[in-house]
């Protein structure tokens, strides 16, 4: 037998000093351990039976208790810190009886506690009553792990009934000491009696704080009980970042110089934002709203001196012609120059594209000195786009019309309502209704966004709409406003306006100087004549554009850096002719008569066409007409067959607008489909360089037309010199340029006896 095993049987162990744990027998439990002493018990007990000791440290520096437990290693880890963790099993209770070895580490000769046996029955009635005491810890609220539970409610040694309980009991060092040392079975028992019933106790008191404490929270909300937490939590830690940021929000809202009703629900919603907890919901959407009151122009306003000669001189240089639009703006600022305030007027621009609605809008800013703000009512069909969505919406935001104001940062820009002839209805709300009180210079003082909820005055803000045609705007909101129609330009107009504002924009936007690039006088015009036919600009911005492209090119190849655009270079530069200067029709014919019309995009001309075959004395009609041609075309039939006094009962008509793609509308074409018909019936050729364009009746009587501006430079376009129109539009002739009547005839009649004896040529 070595040494080693002898020193084991002489019960020499090695020993480790716990700082506050008590092990007892039959318990399994992992330690960390660091002293470099204990390392070296734990180093020295592996090497050997994997047996140490462990006692626990007295309070107060006074050394260590002279009993404690054997233990057996049953696994040991070394850490990266250099500790080790060790998981020990508790063996049997041990004292002290000499201290064999004092460094490095303590080596004791040890004998065993022996259990003092006393009375069976009394110490079978202690360990009923005790495990009846840990079952009522557990039902109330003593958490013990499951498979410790299962063993001590099967064991039935007191010794061990003990060791198994005490460890799953807050107990201090000290109790737990005690009952370690403690020999008699029946002692040990009765401890642990004592012991257990106070942790009943303990439970008891703790369980009957918690039903009060929900006796009292329990007329509280969640909401509120989660609040006061959170108040006490921010006391506690010193936050008051919150409370900074309503304090900064209220400065704000003071300085925003809001009309006093307005001051006074917006301090209301603050007051209900401070009480609410910082986690709500509710909060951001209620500081979303009052940064919106925030930063509202409530009192700013643009406040640049009215100077009319200025003004005049911004809109001249901005744009070419449009005398009444620029006429009436400077009427405007010289009412508000002597008055000091007027309510904003709402003009509405109505013509063709290109024609610089859209831009006009900029100058008017830019000679009034204001902020400008464009907003497309282009296919909007939700009324809430105008007057905002309900607060009670996840996600709403204010109207476009208040975005607008915030955006221009005053509270009297010129606030531009582009297309507004293309705004749609549909479930969602009619968009046009929201942007009658908008736009009513007698109720927009105080309009009333949902978002909002208080009134904003728009009273100040210069609002302009415009739109291609006025038919699909409604009467109600076409009252509120004054229409100042935009014709389109003639051919003169056009270029000076290419002249002048096109080309010096596209050569700036492609880089070049004034040298680089020269386009004739003559080339400009065919450009305008041959290549373009339109009321606007637009395509006549897009051809020369098309011509500084090209150069562009070669230039950035190096070929030639000085370019010059004469009547020989236009088909290298934009191809083929796409119009002639003259209208389709060469040569009288029968049955043939050119009219002319309106549409959206300008005036247009229209070469109708009537034939006669055999048939039942029916009137066909083709080309995509709508109902108002239809009547018209009906009416002109019937007044033709009663001017001629035959009977065609043996003969159908077909009249045909060509272009049968386009839908073509309205009451202008009624005296060129009587002319036609009448040609058709006599056989009489229409002189084709006249055009025609008015209403007939049954009687023959002419009635007035509109779009007279838009139909003469059509015709003018088309190479026509001579019109015929009613009489009644002789008053029409004013807004048409001199230049273009000095080179057209004009033929004004009241009757078609008038238009049939200037059109039809006799044989």
């Amino acid at each position: 037998m070595n040494s080693q095993n002898q020193q084991f049987e002489k019960n020499i162990l090695p020993l480790v000093i716990l700082d506050n744990i008590v092990i007892f027998p039959r318990v399994v439990l992992p330690l960390i351990l660091k002293k470099p002493e204990s390392l070296a018990a734990l180093e020295y007990a592996m090497q050997n039976e994997k047996m140490v000791v462990f006692m626990v440290q007295k309070g107060h520096g006074e050394g260590f208790y002279d009993v404690g437990t054997a233990c057996r290693i049953i696994q040991m880890l070394k850490m990266q810190d250099g500790s080790i963790k060790a998981i020990v099993e508790g063996m049997n209770r041990v004292k002290i009886k000499e201290f064999v070895q004092k460094t490095p580490f303590f080596k004791i000769k040890t004998e065993p506690v022996m259990a003092e046996v006393s009375d069976n029955m009394s110490v079978q009635a202690l360990m009923r009553s005790i495990l009846s005491q840990f079952r009522e810890c557990v039902n109330l609220g003593k958490i013990v792990p499951l498979d410790v539970l299962m063993a001590i409610f099967s064991v039935r040694d007191p010794e061990t009934l003990v060791d198994l309980i005490v460890f799953n009991l807050d107990l201090k060092i000290e109790e737990r000491q005690r009952l370690l040392e403690t020999t008699n079975n029946k002692k040990r028992l009765e401890e642990l009696h004592n012991f257990i019933a106070r942790e009943i106790e303990i439970l008891k008191t703790g369980q009957k704080l918690q039903k009060e404490t929900a006796k009292k929270l329990g007329k509280m909300s969640k909401e509120v009980f989660l609040r006061e937490q959170l108040k006490s939590i921010e006391k506690e830690l010193g936050i008051g970042e919150e409370r900074d940021e309503i304090k900064e929000l209220k400065k704000a809202l003071k300085k925003a110089q809001m009309p006093k009703p307005v001051e006074k629900t917006a301090m209301s919603e603050l007051a209900r934002m401070e009480k609410m907890p910082s986690f709500s919901p509710e909060v951001s959407y209620i500081r979303t709203y009052l940064e919106w009151l925030k930063d509202l122009p409530w009192s700013k306003k643009s406040n640049s001196p009215i100077n009319l000669k200025k003004a005049e001189k911004v809109l001249d240089q901005d744009h070419y012609g449009l005398g009444k639009i620029k006429e009436r703006v400077l009427e405007y600022l010289a009412v508000q120059k002597l008055v000091g305030k007027m309510k904003g007027p709402i003009l509405c621009f109505i013509g063709p594209p290109g024609t610089g609605k859209t831009s006009i809008g900029k100058s008017i800013a830019r000679a009034l000195g204001r902020k400008f703000f464009r907003m497309s009512l282009g296919g909007i069909r939700d009324e809430a786009e105008i007057r905002g969505h309900r607060r009670t919406y996840v996600g709403a935001l204010p109207g476009r019309i208040i975005q607008g104001v915030k955006t221009a940062g005053v509270r009297n820009p010129v606030f531009m309502l582009d297309e507004i002839d293309k705004v749609g209805t549909d479930f969602r709300g009619d968009p046009t209704s929201a942007l009658l009180e908008a736009l009513d210079p007698e109720q927009n003082n105080t309009f009333s966004d949902h978002y909002l909820e208080v009134p904003f005055d728009l009273s100040d803000v210069m609002f302009i709409t415009t739109g291609n045609i006025l038919d699909t705007i409604p009467h109600a909101l076409r009252d509120r406003m004054e229409v100042i129609y935009f014709p389109g330009y003639t051919d003169n107009e056009k270029f000076h306006i290419a002249k002048n504002y096109l080309i010096p924009k596209l050569l700036k936007e492609h880089g070049f100087k004034a040298q680089n690039l020269l386009i004739t006088d003559a080339a400009l015009r065919k450009i305008i004549q041959e290549y373009t036919r339109e009321a606007g600009v637009r395509n006549l911005e897009r051809e020369i554009a098309k011509i500084c492209r090209k150069t562009a090119r070669q230039i950035a190849e190096g070929k030639k850096r000085i370019h010059k655009v004469g009547l020989d270079d236009l088909s290298k530069f934009l191809g083929p002719v796409k119009f002639q200067l003259n209208h389709s029709e060469k040569k009288d014919e029968v049955g043939v008569a050119v009219g002319l019309a309106w549409t959206e995009a300008g005036g247009d001309i229209l070469s109708i066409e009537a034939i006669k075959m055999p048939g039942a004395g029916k009137l066909i009609l083709t080309g995509s007409l709508g109902k108002v041609m239809r009547e018209s075309a009906r009416a002109a039939f019937s007044f033709a067959k009663a001017k001629i006094g035959q009977s065609y009962q043996n003969q159908d008509v077909h009249i045909h607008v060509p272009s049968g793609a386009i839908p073509k509308d309205g009451p202008s074409a009624g005296i060129t489909m009587a002319t036609a018909l009448v040609s058709v019936l006599t056989e009489k050729p229409v002189n084709h360089e006249i055009a025609m364009t008015g209403e007939v009746t049954l009687r023959g009587q002419v009635l007035e037309i509109g779009g007279i501006k838009e139909k003469v430079l059509a015709a003018r376009r088309a190479g026509i010199k001579q019109i015929i129109m009613p009489k009644d539009n002789k008053k029409n002739l004013e807004d048409i340029p001199k230049d273009v009547r000095r080179q057209m005839d004009f033929v004004f009649v009241d009757h078609m006896d008038e238009v049939l004896k200037r059109a039809l040529i006799e044989k």
